[in-house]
């Protein structure tokens, strides 16, 4: 009989490319894979997958009540179905699988994408967050197999909870996608081509300053793409601003589409303000996407992503809450070309360095000493 892993995400599994590469390594071992998740109006179809997908209706899209029945679901469905392994994406889903685990004594993996209890969405939350925290107390320390994207947040694993994290970075894989004609949206080779991508924009991630930056820089154009909650105001405001001609907005896409956006691309912004501590810690998905892609980066200054910066040479770190430093960059790069090329060139090499290919050997040595063969 197959072995049975069962993981469990909160997000829209769809265009989460880190669970999908996680699973994707078990199913290259002839292994059972189920995931589940939740489907939103606005999801995508996920009937090209090699596993099998089990997404929930949500009556409720944020907040307590859409915590409390998920984690029921979840639970019910773990109960009644079996598993060799269950894996627990991020804090919000580890309850569940935490006691599931403890009851059936199966083997329990938990895959920590960012600090939790440091998101923004928690901030001046007391409450809030310390349920989460005292969730985590209770949980974290008596697990056997964590992960976690980077070392800062390891580290912080490690001196809170006396744990040894495995950090498995969520890189880029290697791919051969085609871009787009980059003429559709700059026709003028004399310009430069932006995207800013991201699953989810909200006022932590930069857009607004970059957006100013665009509005007060000649000679760029941006393409933005995914979903989220200041869009719509944005859009407005450009409106208004008069330069709606200069940016082009795209809703959220399978990661092949997307891809192929970005590689027509010049440049890749990162943009994460550190308001918080998880964004302080971040390294963001799209970094390794945009140094796959083979584009330049312009990003802010969080250690992680300047890290990767200072190694490979492919970008500028710029204060993400002045537009006139981003602006300053771009300047800088679109008339400095020898410049440019040599960010992108560097991109490329660091491609060939960096990606998931050679990132999933660690994932596969942790599926191992949870007792499963690959």
């Amino acid at each position: 009989m197959s072995k049975k892993v069962i993981i469990s995400v909160s997000s829209d599994i769809v265009t989460d490319q880190r669970v999908l590469k996680m699973a994707g390594v078990i199913n290259e071992a002839d292994c059972d894979v189920i995931i589940l998740g939740r489907i939103l109006p606005d999801s995508l179809p996920v009937d090209d997958l090699p596993f099998r997908i089990r997404r929930f209706r949500m009556i409720f899209k944020k907040g307590f009540l859409f915590y409390k029945w998920l984690n029921i679901r979840i639970f019910f469905y773990l109960l009644f179905h079996r598993a060799d392994i269950l894996v627990a994406n991020d804090l919000d889903t580890l309850l569940p699988n935490y006691i599931i685990s403890r009851f059936k004594r199966v083997e329990l993996i938990f895959d920590s994408h960012e600090y939790f209890t440091g998101v923004p969405e928690l901030a001046g939350r007391k409450f809030v967050k310390g349920v989460w925290k005292y969730l985590e107390r209770k949980t974290v320390p008596a697990l056997d197999h964590v992960i976690t994207v980077n070392e800062s947040i390891a580290d912080l694993y490690r001196k809170e909870y006396n744990i040894e994290p495995v950090v498995v970075r969520n890189l880029s894989q290697t791919h051969v996608i085609d871009p787009v004609n980059r003429n559709l949206f700059c026709s003028d080779n004399e310009n430069l081509l932006l995207v800013h991508q991201g699953t989810w924009n909200n006022d932590s991630r930069g857009l607004d300053d970059l957006l100013e930056a665009v509005r007060i820089t000649n000679g760029v154009h941006l393409m933005v793409i995914g979903k989220g909650t200041s869009l719509d105001a944005l859009k407005s405001k450009i409106k208004v601003d008069g330069y709606s001609d200069r940016v082009i907005f795209f809703p959220h896409m399978k990661w092949e589409e997307m891809m192929s956006y970005t590689k027509a691309a010049d440049i890749g912004f990162s943009l994460e303000k550190g308001d918080s501590l998880s964004y302080r810690l971040s390294l963001p998905n799209k970094v390794f996407e945009y140094i796959s892609a083979g584009v330049a980066l312009i990003t802010s200054g969080q250690p992680e992503v300047k890290k990767i910066l200072d190694e490979f040479n492919c970008g500028i770190c710029v204060d993400s809450n002045d537009p006139g430093s981003i602006s300053k960059a771009l300047v800088l790069l679109r008339d400095d070309r020898d410049l440019l090329l040599r960010l992108k060139e560097n991109s490329r090499k660091a491609a060939a360095l960096i990606n998931w290919e050679n990132e999933k050997i660690k994932v596969t040595s942790i599926y191992r000493k949870a007792g499963l063969y690959i």
